[in-house]
């Protein structure tokens, strides 16, 4: 596996090399430096010095700029987390609202019409009985049996 590594990585690098001599052959002609005298080799180098501190100006610009806005981000994502440990957000309240306003809401204003959902809905009423209602609650039935007149009045219903 190591071979193939190191053969992968060895043709990356060739390819890399051809890719630049290929970019570099189309968009820089070669230079031609035997015809020229020294005064003129000079003033080729004195130009090409010269876009060489353009692009470098250029660059530091930029990195300045990107300087001032990284400084700018981390000012700003301080602020918010401050912000979000000062302001803390209420607690939401549960609001009670009818069914009419309900899809007043969700239908718009255009549908007013009343629903009323109560009507729908069969009423059922518990039957009484008369057992559950004497014997509501077992403390007070042994109160009232506690004591002489408890007595008295178990030996009357007896």
């Amino acid at each position: 596996m190591l071979e193939k590594a190191i053969t992968m990585i060895d043709k990356e690098k060739k390819d890399r090399e051809t890719e630049r001599e290929r970019i570099l052959a189309e968009r820089v002609p070669p230079l031609t430096l035997s015809g020229l005298s020294v005064q003129e080799l000079q003033d080729l180098c004195k130009q090409l010095h010269q876009k060489i501190d353009g692009i470098d100006e250029e660059r530091y610009d930029i990195e300045v700029k990107v300087a001032k806005t990284d400084k700018e981000i981390e000012g700003l994502s301080q602020k918010i987390l401050d912000l979000k440990g000062k302001f803390k957000r209420p607690n939401l309240r549960r609001v009670r609202i009818s069914a009419d306003a309900m899809l007043g809401a969700l239908l718009g204003s255009k549908h007013k019409g009343s629903m009323d959902l109560r009507a729908n809905l069969k009423s059922v009423k518990k039957e009484e009985e008369t057992k559950d209602k004497e014997v509501t609650d077992w403390r007070k039935n042994v109160e009232a049996m506690s004591g002489m007149e408890g007595r008295k009045k178990l030996f009357d219903a007896v």
